[in-house]
């Protein structure tokens, strides 16, 4: 890898390590860019707060520390100032203008829910619902069309163990749009670190069929996981496998 534009920082309560600890680790890793992008603040309506996202009171410091990194590597390694982002419809308008604020530099896409984290199911619970499937791909689809995200993230974390015929109608509409709005989907290194449901090989089967391209994501979570090489192999081995292209690198789409 040269690249990697799925990290996270401690703000997001679930990683660990200082934001100099992972930029030091992806230049021993021998990175060329390393992109931060944490878990957005989301500005919910209401009371409601996140536990899996930085607070939105968090942002302004997180770009100044990202922005400092950049001025003191500068140089050695490209650091792009991004954010890992829900689709949320209802709230999606009013984020935006923020983040542009912010001086966000790009958003990929990481549907972690269904609808909305403040009352509905989490994707990566098991389910034979269709329509769960169908909305996931519905919301999916919806945000790439906005032109807005650099790249589908972990696209296979909605674990449909239904009928297979139906995951591949639904997946086959996801990844068409990908294509047709030139968005990479992710080979999520951190699913295959962690021996979790995806990188689901029916999804990349389907993928590779319908034209995609990927993109390696690490999705770091801490400094260490950057210097893991273990799952680079099996993300190149699935790629091959089914003929899809790998980006080394990726254009940065602007909010």
């Amino acid at each position: 890898m040269i690249a990697n534009y799925h990290a996270h920082t401690f703000r997001c309560r679930h990683a660990t390590g200082t934001d100099v600890e992972y930029v030091l680790s992806a230049l021993e890793k021998g990175l060329k860019i390393f992109g931060f992008s944490d878990h957005t603040p989301q500005f919910f309506p209401g009371s409601y707060y996140s536990y899996m996202r930085m607070f939105p009171e968090q942002l302004e410091e997180y770009c100044q520390s990202v922005r400092a990194l950049r001025e003191t590597f500068r140089g050695h390694i490209e650091i792009p100032l991004g954010l890992e982002v829900e689709y949320y419809p209802d709230i999606f308008p009013n984020l935006l203008p923020r983040l542009r604020d912010a001086g966000i530099e790009y958003m990929i896409l990481g549907q972690h829910w269904v609808g909305n984290e403040e009352n509905e199911l989490y994707c990566g619970s098991p389910t034979e619902d269709e329509t769960q499937l169908r909305r996931y791909c519905d919301q999916a689809i919806a945000a790439m069309e906005t032109g807005l995200f650099t790249y589908l993230a972990h696209p296979g974390l909605l674990q449909f163990v239904g009928d297979r015929a139906v995951y591949e109608r639904h997946m086959r509409r996801l990844c068409r749009t990908a294509v047709q709005t030139s968005t990479p989907v992710e080979v999520n290194l951190l699913g295959i670190r962690s021996s979790r449901h995806y990188p689901t090989e029916a999804f990349w089967e389907i993928a590779g069929e319908e034209g995609c391209s990927a993109v390696l994501g690490i999705d770091a979570h801490s400094p260490q996981e950057i210097a893991d090489d273990t799952a680079e192999p099996i993300a190149l081995a699935l790629l091959k496998k089914y003929n899809i292209p790998l980006l080394e690198t990726v254009p940065l789409k602007k909010l």
